[in-house]
């Protein structure tokens, strides 16, 4: 293997991770600043109001996005072990 082909395919790796990962760290934000700002209208600063809208919305979000996560994730699989098929000696 050589230096160019590890590069390309450690640099596909991060870029399908962060792939997979941002709906999740978007709708993390998005519901943890909509949570802050709602302490802060009402001075309620409860540890646990901020952290049970973030589970909820994450177990929905991964309900939702299980397909497109399965299907994402074997797609990935399956081209990453047809480039390993091909780069033998």
């Amino acid at each position: 293997m050589n230096p160019e082909l590890a590069i390309d395919l450690f640099k596909s790796t991060v870029m399908f991770s962060l792939y997979v990962v941002a709906p999740f760290l978007v709708t993390m934000l998005v519901v943890g600043l909509i949570a802050s700002l709602a302490q802060s209208v009402t001075s309620l600063q409860e540890q646990t109001l901020t952290f049970i809208p973030k589970l909820v919305a994450m177990a929905t979000l991964l309900i939702v996005l299980t397909p497109w996560l399965l299907r994402t994730l074997t797609e990935f699989a399956v081209s990453s072990l047809t480039r390993l098929g091909t780069m033998g000696p």
